[in-house]
């Protein structure tokens, strides 16, 4: 495959938003097929990806390196300190994860049809949104996966606040300011990470953190108790993502009042990234701290399991017991994580790429 295989994949739909800033808003009909259109190349790259994997290709060298940021000049520092390089790489499990946001950004946009107004924006936001969710998935240093992060809170605020219902603003602040105050604590994670280690590449601060001679070759060393907050921070920053009980209302109301072909996405991907996050950032970089808290991460999974679950039987709306559902099969997640065995994580990990399908399928039907 050729070097820039995942630019390529990510970036493609920003193909379809130029196409779209050209054409009058006033041509619905060709308006609805290029945003559909838009979303074909993703999925073709990412399938043909995934059957290569099948084929026995070696995913990991699904690779991209280039220089990017350089944070000053030190004598007394190593050429690669405090430089954040512009990297992708995937493993299996993100790939699964790229393949599971491309066909629902497909399927959603066939579902657009229930948007009644403005479509040129409509669409131009919605593939901003799948540029976001694909990044975070290939994102391979945090402060890369922190900007792709962000770039799916905006367009989803517009998304709900805008083409919504009736309590549309609502749902759009509510989900704005948890999810940025999310965002925030997760930038306080990383910025200390940085500072303290230099580099922001993930793999990198995984032989770092679980290395006690490259610990002590860091610029400056990270006390048990800085990696437990750091680790707690973390479980904050992605459970508001997940969610994790108390921390999902914001979630109930965004279900509920944002147009069905967005809330698949939602659903179906975003939620997902909270559980991605936990895996591949949390457990990945603290594992002796997740092996700490894993009997409260069970508690919390069985909070959500059944606080989710007997929610859903007492509601009216088909929208409600959709969201109280995901709360519950986030929990089934959250119990897979806490286990801390293959069977466990590789359930867990079925877990959220199965609902993400069978939430997002009955959204469609919605």
């Amino acid at each position: 495959m050729q070097p820039y295989f995942l630019s390529l994949l990510i970036f493609s739909p920003l193909l379809g938003i130029l196409v779209l800033s050209f054409i009058s808003k006033e041509q619905e009909k060709a308006i609805k097929w290029l945003g559909v259109l838009a979303t074909l190349p993703s999925l073709c790259l990412s399938l043909f990806a995934f059957w290569q994997y099948q084929n026995g290709y070696d995913v990991s060298q699904l690779t991209e390196k280039r220089s990017w940021i350089r944070f000053g000049e030190f004598p007394f520092l190593r050429e690669t300190d405090f430089t954040v390089a512009y990297e992708l790489h995937v493993d299996g499990f993100a790939l699964v994860m790229i393949v599971l946001t491309t066909i629902l950004a497909t399927l959603a946009a066939l579902a657009s049809i229930s948007i009644q107004k403005e479509w040129k924006g409509y669409f131009q936001l919605f593939l901003l949104l799948e540029i976001g969710m694909l990044g975070v998935f290939a994102a391979s240093n945090l402060v890369l996966f922190f900007i792709f992060f962000e770039l799916t809170l905006i367009p989803m605020f517009f998304l709900i606040g805008k083409w919504g219902y009736f309590e549309k603003e609502k749902a759009a602040y509510s989900y704005l300011i948890y999810n940025g105050l999310g965002s925030a604590v997760l930038l306080i994670v990383i910025a200390i990470l940085f500072a303290r280690t230099g580099t922001a590449n993930i793999a990198e601060l995984r032989h770092i953190l679980t290395d006690p001679i490259a610990q002590m070759q860091t610029i400056s060393p990270i006390s048990d108790d800085l990696r437990y907050g750091l680790f707690i921070a973390l479980l904050v920053a992605f459970g508001v993502k997940l969610p994790i009980v108390p921390l999902h209302r914001w979630m109930l109301r965004v279900h509920v009042q944002a147009p069905p072909s967005v809330v698949m996405l939602h659903a179906g991907v975003l939620l997902k990234i909270g559980a991605f996050g936990l895996v591949r950032i949390a457990l990945g970089l603290f594992p002796g701290q997740f092996q700490q808290f894993s009997t409260w991460l069970i508690v919390l999974g069985v909070v959500n399991l059944l606080y989710g679950a007997f929610l859903a039987f007492r509601q009216t709306d088909f929208k409600m017991v959709l969201a109280y559902s995901s709360v519950s099969h986030m929990g089934i997640v959250l119990i897979g994580l806490g286990s801390l065995n293959e069977a466990g994580i590789q359930g867990a990990i079925f877990q959220a790429v199965s609902h993400g399908f069978i939430a997002a399928f009955l959204f469609f039907f919605v």
